[in-house]
């Protein structure tokens, strides 16, 4: 009885895993497998936290080393879309300048994942418009430290 289930419980994985492969393609599946860039950046230079239409939110953290990203994490309280698109939006920003962050749209990101299902596209958004949002938290923290030193 136990190998029975053990062997219906493992081709229940594989079935999964062909569907996430169909969904996400291979590069999205292998992000959803080992997932990179997740956690929290302790007083981050930039931070944004936005909720989409579908109820999920992401959070971007945001760590500049001079004029560029050095470090860049996400959280996601969504669906594995969310994830997997917070954790490219993430990739993407480091190493990159402001002026660079700024083309990152959400069909960079599904070009970058390799293609989404389509009812999941709406992730890609949500992952691009947190980090425009959290570049946006950066850029204005330092204009308000200019505007502080030239007092």
């Amino acid at each position: 009885m136990n190998k029975e289930f053990d062997e219906f419980a493992e081709e229940l994985q594989k079935q999964i895993f062909e569907e996430a492969k169909k969904a996400y393609g291979e590069k999205g599946f292998n992000r959803w497998l080992e997932m990179k860039y997740m956690g929290v950046i302790e007083e981050p230079d930039g931070h944004a936290h936005v909720r989409g239409k579908c109820g999920d939110s992401i959070d971007i953290f945001l760590r500049f080393d001079g004029e560029k990203v050095e470090d860049a994490k996400f959280l996601t309280d969504g669906c594995a879309s969310s994830a997997i698109c917070g954790s490219f939006a993430a990739e993407l920003a480091i190493g990159k300048t402001s002026d660079e962050i700024i083309e990152i749209t959400g069909e960079r990101i599904i070009e970058e994942i390799g293609g989404l299902p389509e009812e999941e596209r709406h992730c890609a958004f949500l992952a691009a418009e947190t980090l425009q949002e959290a570049l946006n938290d950066y850029m204005t923290k330092q204009a308000k430290e200019r505007k502080g030193e030239k007092r």
